[in-house]
């Protein structure tokens, strides 16, 4: 059965309670970094694992909902392949943190915009015009600049190494937004989805910390109490509202609206952790944005 659209401002207002949620993310992962006093990709592992198995275990009660509806088999497949690409999603973006800055970071994983209409094109024939594949040049000319000013920037250890983990997590993000809308399409409610998927991501992750030296015990209460706010905000408000939306409107113009998260987390940063990035990541995070916003334009978005 065909279910009606909600509303337009209901769409609005839970895709911006989503974006909102999501901006938290790369300010709660510095502030658990700083607690435990550990970086690297052992903690950072960590961090996400523990993110989602918490987001899981909340979503335990949606099991009974997902075994009496009996969505298509394609669903379930769908919504397992999702799980794993948000696995390389957040082992790549949140060890990103620790080599880089939040807003170099954050302008990087958020380029799915342009991501999203290579896979679109790919994947459903849908070719970009002229003026996207324009947009997606000068994005990647941002993307170049933020590089470059990063490298110079004394925010990160490694910020060429950070950066790269940023944009692989922007591959592995759009890849999995595309496999959820999917999901869902063929018969998985948000709940429903956002079980499955969470749980193949927890499961996928689980052994890797303990690859790189890291443990899940011995931390402060106060770095736990991060990794409950990382389940609770950015993964079960955040990213369960921005999977629920694409339900209701195009991949493309949910991920052109995630652009305002880097927005948010650098300002977050600054008023945190006194954060200004250099000036050549401020301008080439400006001229990624404004490539992704052309790129972007010619895309219809219908309900």
């Amino acid at each position: 059965m065909k279910l009606n659209p909600p509303e337009s401002w209901k769409i609005t207002l839970i895709l911006a309670v989503g974006i909102l949620a999501t901006s938290t993310a790369a300010i709660l992962v510095r502030l658990a970094i700083a607690e435990a006093n550990v970086s690297g990709a052992g903690f950072s592992l960590v961090l996400a694992t523990s993110r989602l198995t918490l987001a899981a275990i909340a979503l335990i009660p949606t099991w009974a909902h997902l075994y009496h509806s009996k969505p298509a088999l394609s669903a379930f497949r769908y919504a397992t392949f999702a799980g794993i690409a948000l696995a390389v999603h957040f082992a790549t973006w949140i060890t990103s943190l620790s080599y880089t800055s939040i807003a170099a970071s954050t302008t990087l994983v958020t380029t799915n915009p342009i991501w999203v209409a290579l896979l679109s094109w790919w994947w459903f024939w849908e070719k970009p015009a002229r003026l996207t594949l324009a947009g997606m040049t000068v994005a990647l000319a941002g993307g170049a600049l933020i590089g470059w000013g990063g490298k110079a920037s004394a925010s990160g250890s490694n910020p060429l190494l950070g950066d790269a983990l940023a944009l692989t997590g922007a591959w592995a993000a759009s890849l999995y937004f595309l496999l959820g809308r999917e999901a869902q399409r063929r018969g998985l409610g948000i709940g429903s989805y956002a079980t499955v998927a969470y749980s193949v991501a927890a499961i996928a992750l689980l052994p890797l910390p303990s690859l790189f030296g890291a443990s899940y015990t011995g931390y402060t209460p106060l770095t736990y109490g991060y990794i409950a706010l990382m389940a609770l905000l950015p993964q079960l408000i955040g990213h369960t509202s921005l999977n629920w939306s694409l339900r209701w409107l195009s991949p493309i113009l949910v991920t052109l609206s995630i652009l305002f998260e880097p927005v948010a987390s650098s300002v977050l940063g600054f008023l945190i952790f006194n954060e200004v990035p250099s000036l050549m990541v401020s301008v080439g995070a400006g001229v990624l944005l404004l490539g992704v916003a052309i790129a972007t334009l010619p895309a219809k978005q219908p309900l």
